[in-house]
């Protein structure tokens, strides 16, 4: 029924107040006693655990960072099925993100354009929110990711990272430093290995024994893709997440006038698929097998999951697809993984 409801009513809505009014479902999810009977029809089987960084995931498929914002809907997501959220993009300040409207559909590619702008309730904020959700009884594995405040120069980027990494990596699962996403001006030219290094660093002093990944971009040349991989297994980090959107639209379906209204943003969905999958390849080859590497980007079917694995993901992570496919798309992923063992 969702792909009725999705044409007939949801694509009439702004996609982002779309998304407001799917997050207050999700809210109600992980409230009892609906999770419980939830978790009967979408928890994974048990032989779909996998163990890395030290803890357990229900699932290989989880949640990529930009749904769930502001650490509200980690309960909801997980009695979906999911077997992780990565919350955020926080950021040390809160932050409105950039003018609306900022996200936009591109249905005949199912993709997203997005330029949010980290807008966010900010690090105070979610550590409030990560106590509560980590007393809960049953919540899937969460990683926060962090992210560089707008108002910060990018000279005092490392200072403002490692602000969130003293307050936010202590209540999380695991920690990710994103220097990745398009829609902050600045932000890519950390992923410069001279840059990156010292900064990696000193996050990975303030997160202590969490454990810390680092996010790029799809954009970046092979070579540099590779020299980063080498950077994070040399500065110790624990995994790598490949990758963020892309600022490409070549090969699009959507006609050029509809791409050129959405304007500049990050593009996320079905057009990702080959550069994501091409990167982790690129990754996997540059790095030590126990290092922890997890794939997103055009991800959408459990032969999308299957194929990353393949290809040597530890985990992997979706987020557009939850546009297109609905609240059960986990189970979706979950079930037809179990149907390929």
């Amino acid at each position: 029924m969702y792909p009725l409801l999705f044409r007939t009513v949801l694509t009439r809505f702004d996609p982002e107040f779309a998304h407001h009014l799917g997050a207050l479902v999700i809210r109600v999810a992980g409230v009892e006693p609906v999770a419980s009977v939830l978790r009967r029809f979408t928890a994974p089987a048990p032989d779909q655990r996998v163990h890395a960084l030290g803890l357990t995931f229900e699932s290989p498929f989880g949640v990529a960072a930009g749904f769930d914002k502001n650490v509200t809907m980690g309960r909801g997501l997980g009695a979906l099925g999911f077997g992780h959220v990565e919350v955020g993009t926080v950021t040390a300040l809160p932050q409105p993100g950039n003018p609306k409207p900022r996200l936009f559909r591109l249905v005949v590619d199912r993709a997203v354009v997005n330029r949010m702008g980290f807008n966010n309730e900010g690090a105070a904020v979610a550590a409030t929110r990560l106590r509560r959700l980590r007393r809960a009884r049953r919540r899937p594995v969460i990683g926060v990711n962090i992210g560089k405040s707008r108002v910060v120069a990018v000279d005092d980027a490392t200072t403002d990272y490692v602000r969130s990494a003293r307050l936010l990596a202590p209540l999380a699962d695991y920690l990710v430093v994103n220097v990745s996403s398009p829609n902050t001006p600045g932000l890519r030219g950390l992923q410069a290995v001279e840059t990156l290094r010292p900064l990696l660093t000193a996050v990975k002093d303030a997160a202590g024994g969490t454990p810390l990944l680092v996010k790029i971009a799809p954009d970046l040349a092979d070579d540099e893709v590779q020299q980063i991989a080498r950077l994070a297994v040399d500065t110790g980090l624990a995994g790598l997440i490949a990758t963020n959107t892309t600022i490409e639209r070549a090969g699009l379906r959507t006609p050029a006038a509809t791409v050129e209204a959405a304007g500049a943003g990050g593009l996320s969905g079905a057009p990702l698929k080959q550069r994501s999958l091409d990167v982790l390849r690129l990754v996997r080859a540059a790095v030590p097998a126990e290092f922890v590497v997890i794939s997103a980007g055009g991800v959408e079917t459990a032969d999308d999951v299957r194929e990353r694995v393949d290809a040597g993901a530890t985990l992997v992570q979706g987020y557009t697809g939850f546009l297109y496919r609905g609240p059960l798309w986990a189970r979706q992923i979950n079930r037809g993984l179990a149907r390929g063992r």
